[in-house]
């Protein structure tokens, strides 16, 4: 009998062992998975191979002439005193840069670009955009909606899907809405953006803001 309770006792124990090496991988494994989810962020934030470049924010995110040089001042002076006026229709170089996400969990800095890349503005008021911080797996072209609020001024509606790379499997969608104000001469713009994450089901599950700079491509545009 005492050897029936000695066997049972050392069986018991063993099974113990192996349930909680069991649980213990399962709940590693959950974790590196979770330290492994992109940020569900079709537009501005993705999946990073690296520390955040920072750049320099403009003292006055709706003034795009504010860190502008000598040579692009006079590009833009030269354009704005032609007959033609200034339009947004056209393709550009862009990037996000993060403002006011500090307290945001995991924090970002401000001035650590968000996203880069290019878009396309076109005359029937809708756009394009390529994000050169987001995989084609991820989904890195969105898409949007435009119109003129003011002489420079504009409001952009941007929507995007969002996948998860890995799989494949949709996480949700994106907003991203854009105060911009085009230079006089129209050689680039600058703004403001809030950008809202919803899962599949239609919850908010992050927020982001910042600014947005752009310079205007063109066939003498020798450079990315």
């Amino acid at each position: 009998m005492k050897i029936g309770k000695t066997r049972f006792a050392t069986e018991r124990r063993t099974i113990m062992r192996v349930t909680y090496r069991a649980v213990t991988a399962t709940l590693s494994a959950a974790v590196a998975g979770m330290l492994l989810v992109p940020a569900a962020s079709a537009c501005a934030l993705g999946d990073q191979p690296g520390p955040l470049a920072i750049q320099q924010l403009l003292p006055d995110a709706q003034n795009p002439m504010a860190l502008a040089t000598f040579s692009s001042l006079a590009r833009d002076q030269s354009s704005a005193s032609s007959a033609t006026s200034a339009s947004l229709v056209g393709m550009w170089s862009f990037q996000l840069i993060s403002q006011g996400n500090t307290t945001r969990n995991p924090s970002i800095a401000d001035g650590a670009q968000l996203n880069f890349g290019y878009i396309q503005f076109h005359s029937d008021e809708t756009e394009i955009q390529n994000s050169g911080a987001r995989s084609p797996a991820q989904q890195n072209f969105c898409l949007g909606v435009w119109q003129k609020t003011g002489r420079y001024t504009y409001q952009v509606n941007h929507y995007a899907l969002n996948y998860n790379g890995s799989t494949g499997v949709l996480m949700g969608r994106i907003i991203l809405i854009e105060t911009l104000t085009l230079s006089p001469g129209g050689t680039s713009f600058s703004g403001t953006f809030v950008e809202n994450v919803f899962d599949t089901t239609g919850n908010k599950t992050d927020h982001l803001t910042g600014q947005i700079t752009a310079q205007r491509m063109t066939l003498d545009t020798t450079t990315p």
